[in-house]
């Protein structure tokens, strides 16, 4: 069971969350505001975390940020909006999942339980050789060991998330993915996969990519593949 850190300025919702995920066995604590987070995840230990994002002294964004300076604990965003501006944000910053209030309870412990799966399957220990895929005459280089990428020789930054699509990508390369096989394999989950978070993931992980974007192909009303152009 994990020990849960909810950040939410409203107590109802803090309090519903605390109910559903105490009843699968899990440790709740809880934080009025991103500063209050902030403070407690310094002082505390936890392995997941659940963030509104509209909050006073600190917003989940400003706070989410502060935590990823010193930590790569799964982040849960929860927003009132589901503008594509805020998912892009967040999942920049590199949280791991975005949740539209009003939501399901049951669905929100479910998308905890799969990020902790994954989790816990990308800290098992590496073999001592690392894997590289080099592409584009050696322009596009990843090493898929140290979780590193380099475009054109400089090495480029990218969230948790965009790494574990990215790697799934090139480990897959010309072979056409489905969105539900994506969400499954890349997330964790499947039937109450979110579409719109993987396209707005693959929206950010082009950008990253530079001029190398278009060897994300988009297959309409299907998924995506990489292939080198």
């Amino acid at each position: 069971m994990y020990n849960i850190l909810i950040v939410d300025d409203e107590d109802m919702i803090r309090k519903l969350i605390r109910k559903y995920a105490e009843f699968e066995g899990h440790t709740v604590t809880e934080a009025t505001d991103g500063m209050d987070a902030v403070i407690k995840f310094k002082n505390g230990s936890y392995d997941i975390i659940i963030m509104d994002i509209m909050m006073p002294e600190l917003d989940g964004f400003s706070a989410s940020r502060e935590i990823r300076k010193v930590s790569d604990v799964p982040i849960i965003m929860l927003s009132a909006r589901g503008e594509e501006y805020d998912k892009i944000n967040g999942f920049e910053i590199g949280i791991d999942d975005y949740v539209v209030k009003p939501f399901s309870p049951k669905e929100l412990m479910l998308r905890v339980e799969a990020i902790m799966k994954r989790a816990k399957s990308s800290g098992k220990k590496e073999e001592s050789k690392n894997e590289i895929i080099s592409l584009a005459n050696g322009g596009l280089v990843a090493d898929l060991t140290a979780r590193i990428v380099y475009i054109d020789g400089e090495r480029i930054d990218m969230s948790p998330k965009e790494y574990e699509l990215f790697f799934y990508m090139l480990k897959n390369k010309n072979i056409a993915l489905s969105r539900d096989k994506l969400l499954s394999d890349v997330w964790g989950y499947d039937f109450f996969g979110d579409d719109r978070t993987l396209d707005t993931h693959i929206k950010i992980l082009r950008k990253s990519l530079g001029k190398y974007s278009d060897f994300i192909v988009t297959i309409r009303g299907m998924g995506y593949r990489f292939e080198e152009k």
